[in-house]
């Protein structure tokens, strides 16, 4: 235990329970507590998110994380011909539709987010003239992406930000939805920008990223956040080139790896051992290592993420709160996608144990966010997760994975 995270309280799987209990043995005990819980905490958020600022449309701390909640409600809902929950997301994501100044491009904290999930609720829907406004206004916005030599490549405010609303986009519609050229001009942009700044300062290996003139590591504003979208692309013409630049710069970020299993959050604290976040830290590494390990199948990168899965595991439960930027809910996920790449019930029974730390939302003294009832900062987060827990096998880290 540390000064950022309370001592875990739960006990690990013991080797003799990993073979002798079943997958439905695991989560099937929790599988009402959590349903329950979710949807309670789900009537809190839909009561208090009308307290929040209501200029606030991203999808990080306002209205369109609360329509990306939705939406992700709508499609683990086994009833897909009940549109009510999609109708909910697309009230959450009207209102910014009419307010979105194209100052900010990306999924989580711009115009991105609430123009693709516009776009792909309106084609479920049926109105396929208005979705292809929205999808219309989302392409346009590539444009200023690749023109705009000050932006940065991150994951919240970059390139890679928007570059995750196509792919989101080109998930739930399919892959000719718009014109794919534009995911291949990107991603040489920001593998050019990497070589750029790598060239300019001297870095050894062959990718490098800043944000306000600073080297970040994490997901949210780093090389992990951008390495692992870049390791998600599927594009057979990029992948000679992707994996000439990515894989020896995953090799350099594995080169960092603390012994305790975490990750620093940049340059200037390379020494410490800190912030288990996955923002900042081992619960946003984690998944490049995973895509790593899936896509050039070397047991380094396993290993990696087995590391990072055991700090998380010991240090991830979180006194900032239960949300999913620096949350125990976030740091759940690590774990979900660990049993999702191993099938070992091991994480999914520590996924379900950050779960039920968050069971007892509010009761651990915990701090209490800026934007209590968000997606990313607060409650909707958490619900998230806990939605996820009851579906493992299709669970995925919002804005982050591919799902």
């Amino acid at each position: 235990m540390d000064d950022r995270s309370f001592q875990n309280p739960f006990k690990d799987l013991e080797p003799n329970e990993k073979e002798r209990e079943s997958i439905s043995n695991l989560i099937d005990p929790y599988k009402e507590r959590f349903t329950k819980k979710y949807q309670q905490l789900l009537e809190v958020v839909r009561s208090g998110v009308e307290e929040e600022d209501d200029r606030d449309y991203s999808v990080y701390t306002g209205s369109g994380g609360i329509a990306l909640l939705y939406f992700h409600l709508y499609e683990i809902n086994s009833n897909k011909g009940d549109v009510s929950l999609l109708n909910t997301s697309l009230d959450y994501i009207k209102r910014p539709l009419h307010h979105l100044k194209g100052r900010k491009l990306t999924f989580l904290c711009g115009d991105g987010g609430p123009l693709a999930l516009a776009a792909v609720i309106y084609s479920l829907l049926g109105k396929p003239s208005k979705s292809q406004k929205y999808l219309k206004r989302l392409t346009d916005l590539s444009a200023e992406v690749l023109s705009n030599h000050h932006l940065p490549d991150e994951l919240f405010n970059g390139r890679v930000g928007y570059l995750y609303a196509l792919l989101f986009v080109q998930k739930k519609l399919g892959e000719d939805a718009f014109d794919k050229s534009i995911i291949a001009k990107i991603v040489k942009t920001v593998l050019e920008s990497g070589q750029v700044l790598a060239k300019r300062d001297r870095w050894q290996h062959p990718l490098m990223y800043q944000w306000h003139e600073k080297y970040y590591f994490g997901a949210a504003h780093g090389m992990a956040g951008i390495l692992n979208i870049l390791l998600q692309i599927k594009k057979p013409s990029l992948q000679a080139e992707i994996d000439s630049l990515v894989k020896p710069t995953v090799d350099y970020m594995l080169s960092l790896q603390f012994p305790s299993g975490n990750c620093p959050s940049s340059v200037t604290s390379i020494d410490k051992d800190k912030l288990v976040h996955w923002c900042h830290g081992a619960p946003g590494w984690i998944y490049m290592f995973i895509q790593a390990y899936k896509k050039y199948s070397d047991s380094k990168y396993l290993d990696a993420a087995k590391r990072c899965a055991n700090v998380i595991w010991s240090r991830g439960i979180l006194k900032k709160g239960y949300g999913l930027c620096h949350g125990t809910a976030g740091n759940g996920y690590s774990f979900l996608a660990m049993y999702n790449l191993t099938g070992e019930k091991l994480y999914l029974h520590r996924a379900i144990k950050f779960a039920e730390w968050c069971c007892d939302y509010g009761k651990h003294d915990c701090r209490f966010p800026d934007t209590p009832y968000s997606l990313f900062e607060g409650m909707a987060g958490t619900v998230y997760f806990m939605s996820d827990i009851l579906n493992p096998e299709n669970a995925g880290f919002p804005a982050f994975e591919i799902t």
